[in-house]
């Protein structure tokens, strides 16, 4: 009987933004418009790739999966996030919690390692251009997309369960606006030493290898670009993985910036809703407007649908 009143909570209250009485409704419309733009953006990334032939490479299929997981990202947090902005029943099952919690982190982490294997790609395209069409084959690309994800998976399974087997006696008020490790961890009421550990270890391993890989390979690019003569060759070089580095940046600046914060601090969730949200919105505009391949695909397919109406 001891047992099972240790484990009586059954659902989460995610807590969210409801401290905002007097601004919910704008900061609802503000979260909305860039989920929007976020879908849509990353949506027209994945047609643009699909449709432009001239960007069916290894380089335009990895910012296609990117971009779908972009979509993916935004879609497990913020549609309950705005859900919740509506209603005042605010509750999430145990099970939905960390389902939610899961597929969120191992969406994040497989960002991390396509971001790496993104930077591999320009590395290889740059200083090996003509290897890069033997070593760049289907099952390469394949195993480069698939591989990050299995990683993920694993990576997050442990810390996941192990918090999960945590008991729960309540409270059961979650002070973010999703399921997130280190907040519900918070609510558990057995020792949470092992949970916290495996999360410590799961979130350095999957963001730290990442930005070091990322890292290595942009150096060894910037090293090579040096020593291109030409000006024009120094900017077709850099111009074809600019984007990529503004990605790579944003995306780990901001996920620094949350976990160097410490934790308990009341702008945790403003600070989560940048990577969540806001960078996921920026990273089309990114691809099109800083590469020139893409923008091209882009005015020759609206200049062709211009000529059809």
């Amino acid at each position: 009987m001891e047992e099972l009143n240790k484990t009586m909570v059954k659902e989460f209250i995610l807590v969210g933004f409801s401290d905002l009485h007097h601004y919910q409704i704008l900061f609802l419309i503000a979260i909305l418009l860039m989920y929007i733009t976020s879908v849509a953006g990353n949506f027209a990334v994945i047609i643009l790739v699909k449709t432009g032939l001239s960007l069916h490479c290894p380089m335009y299929y990895f910012i296609c999966v990117f971009a779908a997981l972009e979509i993916s990202f935004v879609s497990v947090t913020v549609p309950r996030l705005l859900a919740n902005m509506i209603v005042s029943n605010k509750k999430i099952s145990f099970v939905g919690c960390f389902v939610q919690l899961y597929i969120f982190s191992v969406l994040g982490i497989t960002e991390c390692f396509l971001l790496a294997v993104m930077a591999f790609d320009r590395d290889l395209a740059i200083n090996h251009p003509l290897r890069y069409s033997s070593v760049m084959n289907h099952l390469c690309v394949f195993l480069l997309v698939v591989t990050p994800f299995i990683i993920s998976c694993i990576i997050t399974l442990f810390p996941t369960i192990f918090t999960a087997d945590l008991k729960f006696c309540g409270p059961n008020e979650i002070n973010h606006f999703f399921c997130e490790l280190t907040s519900v961890q918070k609510l558990a009421c057995s020792n949470t030493f092992i949970s916290k550990i495996l999360t410590s270890v799961a979130t350095t391993f999957a963001s730290l290898i990442p930005f070091i890989l990322i890292i290595g390979f942009y150096i060894h690019i910037i090293i090579t670009i040096t020593k291109i003569k030409s000006v024009e060759g120094k900017h077709k070089a850099f111009s074809t993985c600019s984007s990529h580095i503004i990605v790579a940046c944003l995306f780990y600046s901001t996920v620094i910036i949350v976990y160097i914060n410490p934790q308990g601090s009341q702008y945790d969730k403003f600070l989560t809703l940048m990577y969540t949200v806001i960078v996921p919105m920026l990273n089309p505009f990114i691809y099109t407007l800083r590469n020139n391949d893409v923008k091209k695909v882009f005015l020759t397919t609206m200049l062709n649908k211009f000529k059809y109406c």
